[in-house]
Formats: C-alpha cells, structure tokens, sequence
C-alpha cells in the first residue's frame, strides 16, 4: 500500500498528478487560495474547502 501523499493519478490528458501531494498543499494554504478555487474543492467533497 502506498502513503496517501504519494498517489498518482492519471488524467484524461495522459498527464500524471500527485494528487496526496496536491490536498495536501492545498490544504495547508487553504487560506491563500481565491474565493472560487475553494468553492471549486467544496463541490468535489472536501469539507475543509467549505
């Protein structure tokens, strides 16, 4: 099993994304992130984005 900070995630373009990286980042800068780019987080599920 690998750490949630290391999944890869394949995008419909065939670009790759760490994307436990990406939450995790987002997350800790939640408080710098535009209006829209947390209201964006929320509607995919992400309670700390509300």
């Amino acid at each position: 099993m690998t750490a949630p900070g290391a999944r890869v995630e394949a995008l419909p373009d065939g670009s790759e994304v760490q994307l436990g990286a990406f939450l995790s980042n987002s997350k800790s800068r939640r408080a710098k992130l535009t209006t829209d780019k947390l209201q964006q987080l929320a509607a995919l599920g992400l309670n700390w984005a509300a």
